[in-house]
């Protein structure tokens, strides 16, 4: 038997278009000989589709589709679908794997864990479901499952999240292939723990895996495909792109006999972060309407990190870099910003803040000249600001913000100037590995596109005269080391502390961190790479105690 695994790019909420896409992909799969063709969790809606959810008419539209354009196709030419959908029961919505099958639907496979941690809700919208049954694909014996219900393993996991183990009843009727329909986003190391989990559970069972992975980013989640096929020795037969859709045929002898070639774990390295920053700029923008976009060029690491990212994602041609020095820019600023856009070959102009600065603080100071205080520092950045919005509103472009995971942390960033935006690239990636970003850009061009200038120099606001970011912050390989620990491990100051960090540095950090949540609530969606992002899957009060 040949299976055929579509692993997709779908648009959120675009059934239409995401139908299409499944056709395509299907008619390709007959074109190749397939005997099935498999589509991944929630195929033609697109996940996660949130709220969207809540509108019944949105679910109705979605049956609809499945019924006058899927089940035909299943009756004439007549290879089965097996496909992520809704699936409702009287007032009760389920996550499913429906198959399609001779024009009608077959079998309904329901979802039994509900994740509802960190970037999940599910339970806001499905129901839970317990009775499950294998089912016969051809005459091979298979556990169907939707995404979470393969990740509670008793035996893998030390703490589990759920109180049961839907695979285990699945083998206890003799399923000899588990199928996985799922969409899983990204985050560092989840590779690694795909390539050790699945492999455990075909050895476990004594099962093959097919397990497919929505490809793609939706606001700040990023689907990196990387769709995995294992025998029933747990040997790795085939790992699908984390960029691109792809095709993949599957013989099911193949997944009974010890592996030709067995591949190498997933690197899941800073390429790989490299790549998929990049996936998560272009799928915004293009899932947005945008073509183009525009970001502050300061002559710092982050905005050429992410101008050279941007640059790459949608071709330099539709990149525009703006410099607006002040008083206080210095000379290389300046320089090594216009290097960096003729490097990148990326638009450029500039625009000098000077005048406005100067006529609004005669204004706000009564006319007795500046202060040089934290107001007027801010001042600079939403003067910036207010230019990269007017010609986005102006000239159609989207605005990039530049800022990083540990400046927007510790609120080391300015409320409606730098922090302007519809995407923040950088959201989730501390200092130091921005600074890692920066030399394997340059490392992948074979040249300096990145001025050696840039990465070397004290990184700077630039915002008075001779400052330097450690001014106000500790070395930000000291910082990112306790917001590693705070932020992503959980630890609370006296175990971050029993690490070895300085106890009046930790409190300091912790301190910004809790008191800027105020700024993140009204920072734009940030890429998220890590499991703890700021985003939607962070959940902290703004009005509480500081101590």
């Amino acid at each position: 038997m040949r299976i055929a695994l579509a692993q997709l790019n779908p648009t959120i909420g675009a059934l239409e278009k995401n139908l299409e896409k499944v056709k395509k992909y299907y008619y390709l799969a007959l074109e190749n000989s397939a005997d099935l063709v498999v589509f991944t969790e929630l195929a033609l809606i697109g996940y996660p589709p949130r709220d969207l959810l809540n509108y019944k008419s949105f679910i109705e539209q979605e049956r609809a589709l499945i019924i006058s354009e899927l089940m035909p196709l299943t009756d004439q030419p007549g290879t089965p679908i097996l496909i992520g959908a809704t699936h409702r029961q009287g007032d009760r919505l389920f996550n499913a794997a429906l198959l399609l099958e001779k024009g009608e639907i077959k079998s309904i496979h329901l979802k039994t864990l509900l994740p509802f941690f960190d970037v999940f809700d599910e339970t806001r919208y499905f129901s839970r479901f317990t009775d499950r049954k294998i089912e016969m694909i051809d005459s091979l014996p298979a556990a169907i499952t939707v995404c979470e219900d393969i990740w509670n393993d008793l035996d893998y996991f030390p703490a589990p999240i759920y109180d049961l183990d839907p695979l285990e009843g699945l083998f206890d009727q003799g399923a000899r292939l588990l199928i996985n329909l799922s969409a899983s986003p990204y985050h560092m190391g989840k590779h690694a723990l795909r390539e050790d989990m699945l492999p455990f559970l075909a050895k476990k069972y004594n099962t093959a895996i097919i397990y497919l992975n929505q490809l793609g980013a939706n606001d700040e989640l990023i689907f990196d495909g990387s769709s995995l096929v294992y025998n029933d020795r747990g040997e790795l037969l085939y790992r699908a792109s984390d960029v691109e859709e792809e095709l993949i045929f599957v013989e099911t002898d193949s997944l009974f006999r010890p592996a030709e070639i067995i591949l190498p774990p997933d690197k899941d390295d800073i390429e790989t972060l490299n790549r998929l920053l990049q996936l998560g700029i272009r799928d915004y923008m293009i899932k947005t309407g945008f073509k183009k976009a525009v970001l502050g060029l300061s002559g710092g690491i982050d905005s050429a990190v992410v101008a050279a990212l941007a640059a790459e994602a949608l071709g330099s041609e539709n990149i525009l870099g703006v410099m607006m020095p002040s008083p206080y820019s210095s000379d290389h600023s300046i320089t090594d910003a216009v290097e960096l856009a003729e490097n990148l070959r990326i638009n450029h102009r500039t625009i000098r803040i000077d005048q406005p600065l100067s006529t609004f603080t005669e204004l706000l100071n009564d006319g007795k000249g500046p202060r040089q205080d934290i107001a007027e520092e801010n001042l600079q950045a939403r003067i910036r600001g207010n230019i990269l919005m007017h010609i986005s509103n102006r000239e159609g472009y989207l605005t990039l913000a530049t800022g990083n995971k540990s400046e927007l942390a510790v609120g080391y960033c300015t409320l409606y100037g730098d922090m302007a935006g519809g995407l923040a690239v950088l959201a989730d990636v501390r200092k130091m590995m921005v600074y890692e970003l920066a030399e394997h850009i340059n490392t992948v061009h074979g040249q300096k596109v990145i001025p050696q200038r840039i990465i070397t120099k004290a990184p700077s606001a630039e915002l008075r005269p001779n400052q330097k970011d450690e001014d106000s912050l500790p070395p930000y390989n000291i910082l990112d080391s306790i917001l590693e620990l705070y932020l992503e491990k959980n630890l609370s100051a006296a175990q971050i502390i029993a690490k070895g960090h300085d106890e009046k540095t930790v409190q300091k950090v912790i301190h910004m961190v809790d008191s800027s949540e105020f700024k993140r609530r009204q920072a734009a969606p940030g890429l998220r790479i890590s499991p703890n992002a700021f985003g939607s899957g962070r959940r902290m009060p703004v009005a509480r105690g500081y101590e």
